[in-house]
C-alpha cells in the first residue's frame, strides 16, 4: 500500500512537471498564449512559486527560463542541434520572475512574454519532499527517501543513529565517495558536472545553464552540494551556488547561513571548500 502511494505520489510529480512529456502540465503552460490564465494543479503551482522566490534571493543565479538552451544542447528531450544552440545563446533572456503571474488562491498562471520554462533544478527535490510527506503521513517516524541522488531523512535510523549520506567523487569514475553526511530530518542535494555533460573542444560542460548566456557552465564547481530542512530548496540552491561558481557562492552562502559544499577542480583533483557544517576549518 505504502509503496503504492509513494509511486503515485512521484508520478504525479513528473505528470505535471516533466519537460520529457509534451502533455506535461509545465509543457502545457510553456505552450499557452500570452495573458491568458491558465489553471494548473497545486503541486506545480507550489513549485514555480518557491522557484521565483528562491530567483530573488539568489539575484537571479536560480532560473527557470532555461528550457530552450537545456532541449538545444541535447539535455532534454531533444538531441543537440547548432541552430538551436545559437538561437537560444542570442535569444534576450526574461527572467520567469518578471513575465509569470501566479494566483494562489485560484491555482492559475499567466505569462506576459513567452518563456520556456525548465524545472529540472527544483523538480526531484520537491518529488523527494512529496516521497517524505507520504512516508509521514503513513505513520512512518524513520525513513529516508531518495529521488535520483537527492535525499530526505525523515528521523533518525530506527536505531537511533543518523543516516548516512554519501557524497560522490567527481573525478572517481567508479563514483567514489568524497564524504559521508550524517542525517537526521535533513535533506540533501547535489548540483554537479561528471553525471550530466558535454565534451566540447576538450571542455567539459555541465547540463547546468548559465542563465546569462543561455548556455551550460563554464569553468563551474565540479559539485556544490547543499544542505535544507527542504529538499526542494536544498535542490534550487545547489544549482544557484553552481551558477554563482566558488567564491561568490561561498560568500552567498554564508551570508545566507546555509551548508554547501564546493568541491572545486584543480591540477591536484577536486579540492573542497564549505560553509557552515562543511566549513573545512571547522
Amino acid at each position: 500500500m505504502l509503496q503504492a502511494e509513494c509511486a503515485a505520489a512521484v508520478m504525479a510529480v513528473d505528470a505535471q512537471m516533466s519537460t520529457w512529456k509534451p502533455d506535461s502540465d509545465l509543457m502545457r503552460l510553456n505552450a499557452a498564449p500570452l495573458d491568458i490564465w491558465v489553471p494548473l494543479p497545486q503541486g506545480l503551482m507550489a513549485v514555480l512559486a518557491a522557484g521565483i522566490a528562491i530567483s530573488r534571493q539568489t539575484g537571479g543565479a536560480f532560473e527557470m527560463n532555461v528550457g530552450d538552451a537545456v532541449r538545444a544542447w541535447g539535455f532534454g528531450a531533444d538531441t543537440m542541434d547548432l541552430g538551436a544552440i545559437r538561437a537560444a545563446s542570442a535569444r534576450p533572456r526574461v527572467p520567469a520572475m518578471d513575465v509569470l503571474d501566479l494566483d494562489a488562491a485560484t491555482g492559475r498562471a499567466r505569462k506576459s512574454g513567452p518563456v520556456a520554462l525548465d524545472l529540472s533544478g527544483i523538480a526531484k527535490g520537491y518529488a523527494v519532499d512529496r516521497l517524505a510527506e507520504t512516508a509521514q503521513a503513513a505513520g512512518l517516524r524513520h525513513a529516508l527517501c531518495s529521488v535520483d541522488g537527492e535525499v530526505r531523512a525523515v528521523g533518525p535510523r530506527r536505531d537511533g543513529q543518523a543516516w548516512a549520506a554519501g557524497i560522490d567523487a567527481p573525478e572517481d569514475a567508479s563514483r567514489g565517495k568524497h564524504s559521508v553526511v550524517a542525517l537526521d530530518d535533513l535533506a540533501i542535494a547535489t548540483s554537479g558536472d561528471y553525471r550530466h555533460f558535454v565534451t566540447v573542444g576538450g571542455a567539459r560542460l555541465s547540463h547546468t545553464m548559465d542563465p546569462k548566456r543561455g548556455a551550460p557552465l563554464v569553468d563551474a564547481p565540479a559539485s556544490v552540494t547543499v544542505l535544507s530542512a527542504s529538499c526542494m530548496m536544498a535542490d534550487a540552491m545547489a544549482t544557484a551556488l553552481m551558477v554563482m561558481g566558488g567564491k561568490t557562492g561561498a560568500r552567498f552562502a554564508r551570508e545566507q547561513g546555509i551548508s554547501a559544499l564546493f568541491l572545486l577542480r584543480g591540477t591536484d583533483g577536486c579540492q573542497p571548500a564549505g560553509t557552515g557544517v562543511f566549513a573545512v576549518d571547522r
